[in-house]
């Protein structure tokens, strides 16, 4: 790859005019607002001025002379730009309430036509009246100005020169995108959008489900009966809640009593519209498995556990039908057969994550009177995009509809559609709650493909699923507070061609502290809340978990209007990447090789100084080895005050923009086509030969796991160099002082006492000990790596 094609891949600094301005030329407090704190809401976009036209009703419509009835809809016209409201059927005094805006930078015309027409079935509609305005006469509002009051018009003759029967409610001013008619407005951005596909182009904010894990105890049945009488029953128990479905193990034992004390977990989502239903099977055969019984328990009945305390179990009836020759009329009487013994709860002190743990942005438990306040604000402008690829051919022309979306703790928001544009500018600026610095905002480019027009898919894709362009991270606590940052990031997707660079994503964004104590004091508590420490899930119920959350939230997503489609969640949320990965096993290696880069070069050194390379070098390393011979209480002093210089003089080559996808890192540059080609392979693998899939999808499934532990150990590693990267300033800046501090007492304190109290601390009883993390690992544990970094 040349040295250009690699420079295009990197980070870019942009200076956009953020901040607000006075309209018509009229500069605010000496120009633009150059304060980290501007008083404006839109302080971190390009100011973007739209002509409002509110369209509310009409009153007192003639009705046609021909077919004695009005079906009146109004047309706003500015230059080549139409809109137009929905029609009513014979009605004289409609209600359109509809908002129109038009781009002040596409405006062409200095007249303002509304037009209040007749729709027929037949011909051209009819002329009803006209509303004309001067462009240089509409007044501006201002934020945070009240809505300007609408007033009534008389309608003009099609010439101007009379009125005529009719009024219409009008309200026309020039505002910005923070009006708050902007959201619902019809734009000229999207003038070619009809129909059912407005509604797919509105920005919208949307919010997660709130998702809970129920845990089922499966403790043991009593009084199990076989439809064979003469053999007793090998049961096992089968729990469903909705497309979930879980199984106990085997009971080793053929008996009417087994025991299992199984735990088995779902993933649910209020409002709850599934139930639990438990069904207790016998194994008569290798092959045939028959139903002793069964319960439909509703979910909203379970207790709502907070903490680690056990919640009472309960006996509950199983119930069975009977389809016997004599039963007849019977069929459906309940009879009590068997019963079971559960320990049921819906689980509120975890998290449930439907997010990877290296780019989570939400540590929260599920009941919110866990929550803590929030340590600070998080605002992001989304600017524009430039030099996006046309996704799609639309009549006869290739085009791209681009939209953002945005992921940060349970708040997802969308930006609206900006149509027939591979330079797309949104300027749209949202707030997020910060609860945890060490979390990672996501951003995502997609490509609308649900328009409603004839629009087909460049990639030969008949399904019209919205494509993806590319993806941001970012993590919080890489960045400075109240300093804004302003970027151009490329997004860079990875194809069986190799990686591509489909455009960049122009951002802004500002990171706000609240408390600065309540920050630092996170830094040395768990990650994710104290359950998950108490009582750990496994590494395959935590999968399985995954799974099914990311599932949900794309069905419920789903359902909103506009909807945030399955195929949009599951890319935000990385819902493949535990898969396997011959590129990312060797990136994970390297970074683990790269981190003994530093040990290598420290036996080259000491192994220079055994050989005299540099006699004076090793007369020093002499000198200062008997002094911490004759004087041990020195050596931790010196370490400690060594690495606090090291971070000290490392600040000056810390990051000034936060972290991006390294596609070197990530060796997408050099990967082989062949591996690529096995990434993008489907799962279960399209290979022809039964067995070869088996083996191959085993190789997979192994190899997977492989990667996440070696991935999981550059993790760690990476974090141990974080602490005096700087990287994380606060983080840095905490454990640089804390070196001082501790260099400083570690001078004063005899060296004897500290080893015995660090020896009893050590070799302490357990019942002293605590389940959760101590501090130092907390700490450690919220230091950033460079997984945000990875493709």
């Amino acid at each position: 790859m040349n040295p250009l094609s690699r420079e295009d891949f990197k980070l870019k600094d942009t200076k956009p005019q953020l901040g607000e301005r006075w309209p018509h030329g009229v500069v605010r407090g000496g120009g633009w607002i150059g304060s980290e704190r501007a008083a404006s809401t839109y302080d971190l976009v390009e100011q973007m001025f739209y002509l409002y036209v509110r369209v509310v009703k009409a009153k007192d419509l003639p009705p046609s002379p021909v077919t004695g009835s009005c079906d009146p809809y109004a047309q706003v016209k500015l230059g080549n730009y139409k809109g137009k409201t929905r029609h009513y059927e014979k009605k004289t005094n409609p209600e359109f309430n509809q908002v129109f805006a038009f781009s002040k930078d596409k405006i062409q015309s200095s007249l303002l036509e509304v037009y209040v027409k007749d729709r027929e079935m037949v011909g051209r509609d009819d002329y009803i009246g006209k509303v004309t305005f001067d462009m240089h006469e509409v007044p501006t509002r201002v934020p945070p100005d009240s809505p300007l009051a609408p007033q009534w018009y008389r309608l003009e003759h099609r010439h101007g020169d009379r009125k005529v029967k009719g009024q219409i409610m009008l309200a026309v001013w020039v505002g910005t995108q923070a009006d708050e008619a902007f959201p619902e407005a019809w734009h000229t951005d999207a003038a070619s959008v009809e129909g059912e596909g407005v509604y797919s182009i509105r920005s919208k904010v949307y919010v997660s489900p709130k998702l809970w894990y129920l845990r089922v105890n499966v403790i043991e049945a009593q009084d199990l009966e076989s439809l064979d009488k003469n053999q007793l029953p090998q049961a096992f128990v089968k729990a469903h809640v909705g497309n979930q479905v879980l199984k106990t193990k085997l009971c080793p034992t053929k008996t009417t009593n087994p025991t299992w004390n199984e735990d088995l977990l779902f993933v649910l989502a209020e409002p709850f519209e599934e139930h639990l239903e438990i069904t207790v099977e016998n194994k008569a055969t290798s092959a045939k498995h028959e139903t002793m019984g069964k319960k439909i328990l509703l979910l909203t009945d379970f207790e709502r556990r907070l903490d680690h305390r056990p919640v009472h179990s309960k006996w509950y009836n199983l119930e069975r039908f009977g389809f016997g020759v004599l039963e007849g009329d019977k069929r459906h009487e309940r009879k009590f057969s068997t019963r079971i013994h559960l320990r049921v709860c819906l689980e509120g002190a975890y998290h449930v994550l439907d997010e990877s743990t290296l780019y989570i942005s939400d540590v929260r438990p599920t009941a919110r009177q866990l929550w803590k306040q929030p340590i600070g604000i998080l605002e992001v402008g989304i600017l524009s995009a430039q030099g996006l690829p046309p996704m799609k051919s639309k009549d006869g022309k290739e085009t791209t509809d681009a939209y953002c979306v945005a992921k940060y703790g349970q708040k997802w928001v969308r930006t609206r559609t900006i149509t027939e544009s591979v330079n797309p500018k949104w300027n749209e600026q949202y707030t997020w709650e910060v609860y945890d610095p060490c979390t990672v905002i996501t951003l995502g480019v997609f490509d609308n493909c649900h328009l409603g027009g004839s629009e087909k898919p460049l990639s030969g894709s008949g399904a019209k699923n919205d494509s993806r362009i590319g993806k941001v991270r970012i993590r919080l606590s890489t960045i400075e507070t109240d300093k804004i940052y302003t970027h151009s990031y490329p997004l860079l997707v990875l194809r069986s061609s190799g990686v591509k660079k489909m455009g960049e994503l122009q951002l802004a964004f500002r990171f706000t502290c609240i408390s600065l104590a309540h920050m630092i004091y996170l830094y040395a508590h768990p990650l994710l809340p104290k359950m998950h420490y108490l009582h750990p899930f496994t590494v395959n119920q935590l999968d399985s978990l995954r799974y099914q959350a990311i599932r949900i939230v794309g069905v419920r997503l789903g359902r909103a209007e506009p909807p945030l489609r399955s195929e949009v969640v599951e890319y935000m949320l990385d819902v493949d990447s535990h898969m396997w990965s011959m590129r990312k096993s060797k990136a994970n290696f390297f970074r683990i090789v790269s981190l003994f880069s530093g040990a290598i070069a420290m036996s080259k050194w000491l192994g220079d100084v055994r050989y005299w390379k540099n006699p004076v070098t090793t007369i020093l390393v002499h000198v200062l080895y008997f002094i911490l011979i004759c004087y041990p209480e020195l050596i931790l002093p010196t370490i400690f005050l060594y690495m606090f210089l090291i971070g000290i003089w490392n600040y000056r080559f810390r990051q000034r923009h936060p972290a991006h996808m390294d596609t070197k890192l990530s060796l997408a540059e050099v990967v082989h086509t062949d591996e690529l080609d096995e990434e993008f392979d489907t799962f279960p693998t399209s290979k022809a030969q039964d067995v070869v899939r088996m083996r191959y999808d085993r190789l997979r499934s192994v190899a997977g796991r492989i990667q996440t532990v070696v991935g999981d150990m550059a993790t760690q590693g990476e974090r141990l160099l974080a602490l005096l990267s700087w990287r994380d300033p606060r983080a840095t800046g905490l454990f640089v002082v804390f070196c001082l501090i501790a260099a400083v007492g570690l001078y004063v304190t005899p060296f004897k006492i500290i080893a015995m109290v660090a020896g009893l601390f050590l070799l302490r009883h357990p019942r002293f000990r605590s389940k959760l993390p101590s501090v130092p690992i907390n700490f450690f544990r919220r230091l950033p790596s460079r997984a945000d970094s990875m493709l």
